[in-house]
């Protein structure tokens, strides 16, 4: 960025100690499509309270929205859509649960991806998930 003479700086944040596994049971060693992510049962409480705020962080870290465009017959349609992609079979459970939580109706369109594309679905997620920051 030539010319730019602003700063970016953020804040550092450390924490240790021997207890975090505790506090956050998915943590681990390995990649988590190859270690089990299970919520313990506390997590799974406040999820089924509040399904939409877990959705905003899976899709804010692992999906989008977007708009989609397709052309069928001559005829082409454009409209928004959300996609979640996730190799952890796991996390792709978690997703799914809390999609249909709110009522969301999604479609695995590829093996490790869903996604929402009608309407009414892509309107929940709007005042749920948000733009990403």
């Amino acid at each position: 960025m030539s010319g730019c003479t602003r700063q970016i700086s953020a804040p550092e944040v450390e924490a240790g100690g021997v207890h975090w596994p505790c506090l956050l049971p998915q943590h681990g060693p390995g990649k988590k499509h190859e270690r089990p992510i299970v919520l313990a049962d506390w997590q799974r409480s406040i999820v089924t309270d509040r399904p939409g705020d877990f959705l905003r962080g899976l899709f804010h870290s692992d999906g989008a929205r977007f708009t989609n465009r397709v052309t069928t017959r001559g005829k082409v349609y454009v409209y928004p859509r959300y996609m979640f992609s996730n190799r952890s079979a796991d996390i792709m459970g978690l997703c799914q649960w809390a999609l249909d939580l709110l009522g969301v109706g999604w479609r695995m369109n590829m093996p490790y991806s869903l996604s929402v594309a009608r309407r009414e679905g892509v309107a929940v997620l709007d005042r749920h998930v948000g733009p990403k920051h």
